[in-house]
């Protein structure tokens, strides 16, 4: 399963300058997911694939004007899918410092950074890299009354329904160059914003399913009591949304949550704060910045995570070579690139983690949600082979490492053979056998 989060946020508050160094592409555009490769049925693991490396086409033809042309993400023994044909389309602004520069959504897909695949490779011998992605979806901003039809985010809201977590970016900097929309930087007022239009297109949707299950149309006693059960979970949401709280507080049973999971709520998703700073605010961590300080405090409260990024420097980064980057962050005082962060605390946010797959042909990372037992660990390769599974050989990833493989694994006691019940832990390097 890959990743996908929603990026919302105020106009000018660096979203579209994010996105930009995010999915490194200096215009935000890019283009949509290829198809995943199908596994081939007879082998003990998966079919070595072309890794979807951060891939990017614009939407115009004037490719040459200002310098601007393609790029991808640099990765040594990776291999990338040839992107399809362009077609001519509107262009899109860039990012800007004036509100509403993003004007429609746009998204990008990006390889989660993970050095442990190098390793992995490395002993292995393999020829071909593929880690997981994650694809971030870049809105217009939103305003106070988006509504009511106020600025432009409102009318793309369903763009980021459909995914696993919102990343709202904050504005914790002080730069009367830049312009606020509303003419200071206060990140809670912001946040207040933001999360009351959330609430209010939550409540909507709501409304709206609360009137056609008013009609009645259950037949059976069973649908009868599914919609009471529908009924009774949406006034729980209701009211807490009317409180100003997201529903992603609210007290459902799973079952409740089940009922209510085809809403797409975005109140009810995972939320990462991205408190967009001055790069003079990396090397602490944003401890002394007091607008970053209430991020956090606010955070807290709603169980939120908060990653701190400067946008700016993001997008100072994608013009250098790995090393130059973690020379460039280390000179100010930066452990890791934003990427990373995010993409960290949306793991986090999500309950998820991550397993290896590697040989001569292929290492590759999955990723799966936290308490995934090895056959559904297996499905997320093939649903062939979670029906068919048998057993798994297990090594963890230090483990691997330090004897160098398998072989080593096997010598040393450390390699396992692991039945239906197990469940995979973070950083498991897995065969499966499987037959059907």
């Amino acid at each position: 399963m890959a990743l996908k989060t929603g990026i919302v946020g105020l106009p000018n508050v660096g979203k579209s300058t994010l996105f930009n160094a995010l999915v490194e592409n200096s215009t935000a555009e890019v283009r949509p997911r290829p198809p995943s490769p199908s596994p081939e049925s007879p082998g003990p693991s998966f079919r070595a694939s072309p890794r979807p490396r951060a891939l990017f086409s614009r939407r115009d033809d004037d490719q040459t004007d200002q310098g601007r042309t393609e790029r991808r993400a640099r990765s040594p023994r990776v291999s990338s899918p040839t992107p399809p044909p362009r077609s001519p389309s509107p262009p899109l602004p860039q990012a800007a410092n004036y509100p509403f520069c993003t004007i429609e959504p746009n998204s990008g897909i990006v390889p989660v950074p993970d050095d442990r695949l190098q390793a992995l490779a490395t002993i292995s011998g393999t020829t071909n890299i593929v880690p997981t992605t994650c694809e971030f979806v870049d809105i217009a901003g939103l305003v106070k009354g988006a509504a009511d039809g106020a600025g432009l985010g409102n009318k793309f809201l369903a763009n980021i329904r459909e995914c696993d977590a919102v990343v709202h970016v904050v504005r914790c900097f002080d730069d009367d160059n830049v312009i606020h929309v509303d003419g200071k930087v206060d990140p809670l007022e912001d946040i207040a914003v933001i999360n009351f239009e959330l609430a209010l297109a939550d409540l909507a949707q709501i409304e709206r399913r609360l009137e056609r299950l008013g009609k009645g149309r259950a037949k059976s006693n069973a649908e009868k009591e599914a919609e009471q059960g529908e009924r009774d979970a949406l006034a729980k949401l209701r009211v807490l949304l009317e409180d100003g709280k997201p529903a992603r507080l609210a007290s459902l049973t799973e079952d409740e949550w089940a009922l209510v999971k085809d809403l797409m709520l975005l109140t009810a998703k995972p939320c990462v704060y991205a408190a967009n700073v001055n790069e003079e605010d990396l090397a602490d961590a944003g401890a002394t910045n007091v607008h970053v300080k209430a991020v956090r405090k606010h955070a807290e409260t709603e169980g939120s995570g908060v990653t701190i990024v400067s946008a700016q420097v993001e997008s100072e980064l994608i013009k250098l070579d790995p090393e130059e980057r973690a020379e460039f962050l280390a000179d100010l005082g930066a452990d890791e690139g934003g990427l990373k962060s995010l993409i960290r605390n949306a793991y986090t946010q999500l309950n998820l983690q991550t397993y290896f797959t590697t040989g001569e042909k292929e290492t590759r990372a999955w990723t799966i949600k936290r308490g995934f037992t090895a056959p559904q660990a297996a499905g997320v390769i093939h649903t062939d082979f979670e029906k068919g599974f048998i057993k798994a050989e297990t090594v963890g990833y230090d483990e691997f490492i330090a004897c160098e493989g398998f072989a080593g694994a096997k010598e040393k006691g450390v390699w396992r053979l692991e039945g239906k019940d197990y469940v995979v832990k973070e950083g498991d390097v897995l065969v499966f056998k499987f037959n059907v």
